[in-house]
């Protein structure tokens, strides 16, 4: 496993998710379930989520690279695209709240794990950890590095979610994101026409 290749799409994948409805949701699921039981739940949801993500991204590697290539740089500037837009529309409203049922123990595990199982179908960070594995062929690194930046982030949301939204604004985050995957998409366009 390549550091780099871990490295890279932690940092891509956890720029993406901060801003994301993930964290918002994980926050909210957090202020009505034990904060250990929330993550855990969540947590299964991105293990398997990442899983087949990364199965996906392993399959596009098989197309020729040219395609693969081109398809990854869409993909990043898409993303920018969405974040972007996220972030105005946060910069214009507040964002709504997710309303959960006050459970304990294992429906908390579940109840977390369905709400972020549901969420994340088709969302911009499978979609980039499927970019990342079409991009570099490494699945197991990407795999650790997308896990691994999902587990921080619904850390971050259970643990210090509200404190972490005093000093940093929710659309300043979309645009860190954007930018993210706007350096992708330009080191995947350099790297596709050198």
């Amino acid at each position: 496993m390549d550091p780099v290749v871990i490295g890279l799409t932690f940092l891509a994948i956890f720029v993406v998710e901060l801003p994301d409805k993930t964290f918002l949701a994980t926050l909210v699921l957090a202020t009505k379930y034990r904060p250990f039981l929330v993550w855990i739940g969540v947590g299964l949801a991105f293990a398997v989520q990442t899983t087949v993500a990364v199965l996906l991204g392993h399959a596009v590697s098989f197309l020729p690279e040219e395609v693969v290539q081109a398809a990854a740089g869409v993909i990043f500037l898409v993303g920018a695209v969405i974040l972007i837009r996220e972030g105005r529309n946060h910069q214009a409203a507040d964002e709504d709240e997710v309303v959960a049922k006050d459970v304990g123990g294992h429906k908390a595990v579940v109840a977390s794990f369905l709400v972020l199982f549901a969420a994340e179908w088709g969302d911009l960070s499978q979609l980039l950890t499927i970019s990342l594995v079409a991009k570099y062929g490494q699945p197991a690194a990407v795999f650790v590095g997308a896990l691994a930046a999902l587990l921080v982030v619904s850390g971050l949301a259970v643990v210090a979610g509200k404190q972490l939204q005093r000093f940093v604004k929710l659309h300043v985050l979309h645009y860190v994101g954007a930018a993210v995957c706007l350096v992708l998409a330009g080191v995947t366009a350099y790297e596709l026409l050198t």
